[in-house]
């Protein structure tokens, strides 16, 4: 993958080959932080080499586009912060805190909670979507964790609590099943609804964002060693658990209403999504750290289990012109977009989950 994604920003792989796109991309930080984990893990200065630059050039994107937005964790993350703690460069230190503060910025007090996108649609509710939030954001809060930590400012650790606590009390419901979007008034700050998103719908239970959500809030116990953030993460994991069945790798969204194909009597399969099982067994694995001895092989057991479902039945180890590693991924299925494809997010987080299964002992998120 070094050789074939040299020139490439990659983000999902179709027919095997990886597409590339612009550096300011929320994906664009995964690849590098895969040279990273590999660089830590074999102590081969190629790896190095190859992920140096990325936080140098996502600096250089960020301010000639003027697109920074609620991700720069995903980017800033496995590129500047993961970079500092190998090597110590100071640069990185510095780049990753002004990721920490362009996050930071887009905290809501009323209603607690971190803006996501940059677009105002004013078609939308009573206001634009300067009120929505995402799930997704839960993984970004290690950014503010480690910067509160970096300046001994716990202004940073405020903001990254507080929108935990938000997704606690709105995004994950009582049975442990996750919300994609949801909606406050920014004025006020009231909850107004949520929104399916990439899910199926605003009463589905879409599975990557369950894999944010059981991995985000054991990362937010990791940093703060509140139990209730353990206790959320292990709600969500065990809704995953018990939706997953037999089969270890889940479909894009655990709630769908089975569709009968036209063409057909059969009734058309929701597609997998090996991302969300990926980062799922990552997320796992956190938690396990942090529960007790006699706990922790319950995560464990159920993390090798979609591992090895990935590996023996997703993962392609044959083919030296294919660019990524696990196939049946699914980006977005109401657009239609990256459907049965590789991308980069999974392909990083079944790396992690590996290396973490291997003894790894640093962390990115």
């Amino acid at each position: 993958m070094a050789v074939q994604l040299a020139n490439k920003v990659p983000h999902a792989a179709v027919n095997g080959k990886y597409d590339s796109t612009r550096i300011d991309w929320w994906t664009s930080g995964f690849w590098p932080g895969m040279l990273w984990i590999m660089y830590d893990m074999t102590k081969d200065p190629a790896y190095k080499e190859r992920a140096w630059e990325w936080d140098v050039k996502l600096e250089q994107a960020f301010f000639s586009q003027n697109n920074f937005h609620h991700d720069v964790g995903f980017q800033f993350l496995p590129t500047a912060v993961i970079k500092h703690k190998l090597t110590g460069d100071p640069d990185a230190r510095r780049r990753g805190l002004l990721a920490a503060t362009m996050l930071a910025g887009r905290f809501n007090p009323a209603g607690r909670y971190i803006r996501a996108w940059n677009t105002v649609d004013r078609t939308a509710w009573n206001h634009g979507n300067e009120g929505w939030s995402i799930i997704d954001s839960t993984m970004n809060l290690s950014l503010l964790f480690w910067a509160s930590e970096e300046l001994g400012d716990p202004r940073f650790a405020h903001i990254a609590s507080q929108q935990a606590d938000t997704v606690i009390e709105h995004f994950i419901r009582a049975d442990g099943s996750v919300k994609h979007i949801c909606i406050f008034d920014p004025v006020t700050g009231d909850y107004i609804g949520a929104l399916g998103g990439q899910g199926f719908g605003p009463d589905s239970a879409w599975s990557r964002g369950a894999a944010w959500a059981l991995h985000g809030m054991a990362n937010t116990c990791r940093y703060t060693g509140d139990a209730k953030y353990l206790d959320a993460a292990k709600r969500v994991a065990h809704y995953f658990i018990a939706a997953l069945g037999e089969e270890g790798v889940p479909a894009w969204d655990f709630r769908t209403e089975l569709v009968e194909a036209s063409t057909s009597s059969d009734t058309e399969l929701e597609p997998p999504d090996t991302s969300a099982a990926s980062c799922a067994a990552s997320g796992l694995l956190e938690i396990a750290a942090l529960v007790p001895k006699n706990e922790a092989s319950l995560y464990i057991r159920h993390a090798v289990k979609i591992m090895d479902a990935l590996t023996k039945r997703y993962a392609e180890w044959d083919d030296p012109e294919y660019e990524g590693i696990l196939k049946g991924a699914t980006g977005h299925k109401p657009a239609g977009q990256n459907i049965n494809v590789s991308l980069i997010y999974g392909d990083y987080y079944y790396l992690e989950s590996a290396a973490k299964l291997m003894g790894w002992k640093q962390r990115i998120f």
